[in-house]
């Protein structure tokens, strides 16, 4: 292989790994709806009854640092809509949660509605205005914010 080639292949991958890069970067942390309505119930995860109107049920483990901001950010979330509750399920005491709810990464959060259906997933750090949207959609538009 000469050097001009050699050179081709060199920012061919370069090219490859910073479109994929900015794929992924551009996905992740994005809520995304969920067809099909699973229902999780408190009792699955071992958690305390759910929000009235939604719950943000963040998946998480010990070890990872995402999972702390995006916990943040759902406790934020949370505390300005009336009715909703962030629940933090760790991974690590409950590995078998992990193949239930076919959680790939950490953090991952579902939000779900009133009766528990999951109507949207976040695969990485959660967004503020994405879950905010999420939430609207979810309560409607005549919902109450605190």
């Amino acid at each position: 292989m000469n050097g001009f080639a050699a050179l081709g292949v060199l920012v061919g991958l370069v090219a490859a790994a910073t479109a994929a890069g900015l794929i992924w970067r551009a996905t992740t942390g994005r809520a995304r709806a969920v067809r099909g309505r699973e229902v999780v119930r408190p009792t699955e995860v071992g958690s305390e009854p759910f929000g009235g109107s939604a719950t943000l049920l963040q998946f998480s483990t010990a070890f990872c640092a995402p999972c702390r901001s995006t916990a943040r950010v759902l406790d934020a979330v949370a505390d300005d809509h009336e009715g909703v509750r962030h629940v933090e399920v760790d991974l690590t005491d409950r590995p078998e949660l992990a193949d239930r709810f076919h959680i790939l990464q950490t953090p991952t959060t579902l939000v779900l509605d009133g009766a528990g259906a999951v109507r949207a997933r976040i695969g990485g750090a959660a967004r503020a205005d994405d879950v905010r949207t999420t939430l609207h959609r979810i309560l409607g538009s005549d919902h109450v914010s605190a």
